[in-house]
């Protein structure tokens, strides 16, 4: 397995599309019953190749990443070659920008002395869908950019 399998809601809301999965494999619903009961084995291969599948499309189309922690906020936008990356830091101890008060306070104060603000760029050593998938295990989840976006284009200007 590549990535990791999907959990029980994942597979829930994919249930249409595991089906069709199963059915490229020539496994209809009496099949697929039987293979959970009598082959264990083969019906875990079964998930594990579908839950790389999805992964790997999700994987593919990812451009945006988002990780907050209380004092810090990692934003991504991922190229097929690299990824650029803001990372800000508060050096206010007390703010928590796992909250609502945590994020005004950053509104307040990005551009001030209580806000460090890095850019980077790491060119992909290895898969790209690899290496997004290690920041996602790591906290990061998918994001529409906007933040990332906004601040880019203060920076650059």
């Amino acid at each position: 397995m590549k990535y990791a399998r999907l959990t029980k809601e994942q597979f829930d809301e994919l249930h249409a599309e595991f089906a069709s999965f199963l059915a490229t494999q020539a496994i209809d619903k009496a099949e697929w019953d039987a293979l959970k009961v009598n082959k264990p084995e083969v019906a875990e291969q079964e998930l594990d190749v579908f839950s790389d599948l999805i992964w790997e499309g999700v994987l593919s189309r990812a451009e945006f990443l988002e990780h907050f922690s209380k004092n810090h906020i990692f934003l991504f936008q991922c190229f097929e070659t690299h990824v650029q990356s803001i990372v800000l830091k508060s050096v206010v101890a007390e703010t928590d920008f796992l909250t609502k008060e945590g994020l005004q306070w950053l509104s307040d104060n990005m551009f001030t002395e209580n806000i460090e603000m890095k850019v980077g760029k790491k060119v992909f050593t290895e898969d790209r869908n690899a290496s997004i998938f290690e920041l996602i295990q790591q906290g990061a989840f998918l994001s529409d950019g906007q933040l990332f976006k906004q601040i880019n284009s203060i920076i650059e200007s």
